[in-house]
């Protein structure tokens, strides 16, 4: 039995019974790390990239508080200048692993920052996106191959089919390493627009699912991540309507 508890935007609290995994920690606002650093189990800390709202220094404090911690952190967090390289335990980039007795984590890729990951534990394979996503779809259904469209509100041009082919290039190397994984995070933002679900959609067509979770939704609220339980339900996956920050679920 696993417990995964859905901290905010992109992180969760994954509790088995012999470690507690933390993905992607950024804000806390239902406190659900108050208990998780009494306990004596095991913590493992994951950031995928440096962004903001996937990784917040302050994760370096609960050391204080707790012995047992190991920090696996992408390594463009290093790139970036945003931690020192002592401050983590594990460093991993695209293609690079660890394992230890508890977890083995591979590293893959993202076609934004950092990575995404890989992790198995106690037979239960688990996917964490981190930023993977089809971040353009909405552009898809208005532009020729090679055009490139300007997005204002980040001033950068992009190829939105060049970048869809970057994405599904990624999951296609993570399908060479499995095909099928019990729990699955993967963003679910409305802020992309018409085809928002598209991501999720292409990544459940290419694996075996046994439960989906959405994250990165925080901006367009709970309610837009659920549009994705349509498909969910139509492939015969589960789906986690997840409805509060501190909210709970409990994985056979």
């Amino acid at each position: 039995m696993m417990k995964l508890t859905y901290i905010f935007h992109s992180g969760f609290a994954l509790e088995t019974d012999y470690a507690i995994l933390v993905f992607d920690y950024w804000l806390d606002p239902a406190g659900v790390m108050d208990s998780l650093l009494r306990s004596q189990k095991p913590l493992y800390v994951f950031v995928s990239h440096f962004h903001e709202d996937h990784f917040n220094p302050s994760i370096f404090q609960w050391r204080l508080q707790k012995a047992n911690i190991t920090y696996i952190l992408s390594k463009d967090i290093l790139q970036h200048q945003r931690a020192k390289k002592n401050q983590g335990d594990i460093w991993l980039a695209k293609g690079e692993n660890f394992e230890d007795r508890v977890i083995s984590v591979a590293a893959m890729g993202s076609n934004d920052s950092g990575v995404s990951w890989v992790v198995n534990t106690l037979g239960k394979a688990i996917f964490h996106a981190g930023d993977l996503n089809n971040w353009y779809a909405r552009f898809l259904s208005e532009i020729s191959p090679g055009e490139i469209m300007h997005l204002r509100e980040t001033n950068e041009d992009v190829d939105p089919i060049y970048e869809e082919k970057l994405f599904i290039r990624e999951l296609e190397m993570i399908k060479k390493m499995t095909q099928k994984f019990d729990v699955v995070m993967f963003p679910v933002d409305g802020r992309i627009g018409n085809g928002y679900t598209r991501g999720a959609r292409q990544f459940i067509s290419l694996f075996q699912v046994g439960l989906f979770v959405p994250m990165h939704f925080v901006v367009s609220g709970f309610k837009s991540a659920w549009r994705m339980k349509d498909f969910t339900d139509e492939a015969n996956i589960l789906f986690w309507s997840i409805r509060h920050e501190g909210d709970y679920i409990y994985i056979e």
